[in-house]
């Protein structure tokens, strides 16, 4: 998250929230932070708000009642009741600790924080901050003894490393608020808790999430799906990404049979790719629209991904940005390998 200088950290408060399936306690506290030291106040600031992408948003749900989610009943008593701050905390953090039965749910500490002229559009607003810290780091810290110096070793939390969090905005409270989240310690594995079953939240509809999720799905499509269907090499695949990114990046809307035409100009590829969409919106629970406006803070993020590198063995890196018609393929007999052949004008 970005512009955070501005922001104030109203209030904190701590609790500690174990797995009840290994005897792990809760243990709670009872009385909010004491933060007078502004320069822990900043970094704190930091800590918790820095690893958001603000335009990636979503919003609390449930399957019934969008009043029973709980998380969403909570933070609405604290955007209402700000005195309550620690009483509504207890209630998180209990709430939490009912959810944290899998196996490889990790004890750790909640943090839940108040912040107000936080930066939202074109304004500012406030927010309220959940937060867990499980991941646990040795450092070493060093210290005068005498006319000499000592070092000792102590575990501590890595302020550039937020592990879990949640940020929701005191904004569009009737459509489940607007919600930011991380989850840097279970990615790919299947406990998700922290997003599914805690904070029951789901992708809001708009252009940042239609970018991000087509964007995704063309580079799946090209990197796996059409190597296995048709005969390409990797120059040609490379090609194909090189096309879709200068698609994203040049245009302002996204017009799904327009970016068929111009990227992957064959029917039958066409053809191939429209099922695949279909197949990739059940798969990943998502929904892909034929026409949007391109969100560029998306196109950004998934920037990266879009590799331009042709690896030859443990020898070369080709780095292709486009002109294909200048890159030969081949197989020489004699030698019994492969080969590429590239045109150029000038080296530098």
């Amino acid at each position: 998250m970005t512009n955070i200088d501005s922001v104030i950290l109203q209030q904190a408060i701590v609790h500690k929230v174990g797995n009840p399936t290994r005897g792990e306690s809760l243990q709670l506290s009872v009385h909010p932070l004491t933060l007078n030291d502004e320069l822990v106040r900043s970094m704190l600031t930091k800590y918790f708000l820095s690893p958001f992408n603000e335009h990636e948003q979503y919003r609390f749900t449930h399957l019934s009642d969008l009043g029973m989610n709980e998380v969403y009943q909570y933070v609405s008593g604290l955007f209402e009741k700000p005195a309550n701050f620690t009483e509504q905390s207890v209630k998180l953090a209990q709430f939490l600790y009912s959810k944290s039965t899998h196996a490889r749910v990790k004890e750790g500490e909640l943090y839940l924080v108040h912040f107000t002229n936080v930066p939202f559009g074109t304004g500012y607003t406030d927010a309220i901050g959940i937060f867990k810290s499980e991941t646990k780091e040795t450092f070493l810290k060093v210290f005068p003894h005498g006319e000499s110096w000592e070092v000792i070793a102590e575990d501590g939390i890595n302020i550039n490393k937020l592990d879990k969090g949640c940020l929701v905005f005191k904004e569009n409270k009737e459509e489940g608020f607007v919600v930011c989240v991380v989850d840097h310690t279970n990615k790919q594995n299947d406990a998700q808790y922290w997003v599914n079953d805690f904070l029951q939240i789901t992708r809001s509809a708009n252009n940042y999430h239609y970018t991000d999720a087509t964007m995704g799905m063309c580079k799946l499509f090209i990197s796996n799906e059409l190597n296995e269907k048709f005969e390409v090499n990797k120059s040609e695949q490379i090609d194909m990404l090189n096309r879709s990114m200068e698609y994203f990046s040049t245009r302002e809307d996204f017009k799904m049979q327009e970016f068929a035409e111009e990227v992957l100009h064959h029917p039958e590829v066409i053809d191939s790719f429209t099922r695949y969409k279909q197949t990739y919106e059940v798969a990943r629970q998502v929904t892909i629209e034929d026409e949007f406006a391109i969100h560029l803070s998306a196109v950004k993020k998934q920037e990266k991904s879009f590799k331009s590198v042709l690896k030859l063995d443990k020898n070369f890196h080709v780095y292709i940005h486009g002109r294909r018609d200048l890159i030969e393929r081949g197989y020489d007999e004699m030698s019994g390998k492969h080969f590429y052949k590239l045109f150029f004008d000038e080296e530098s």
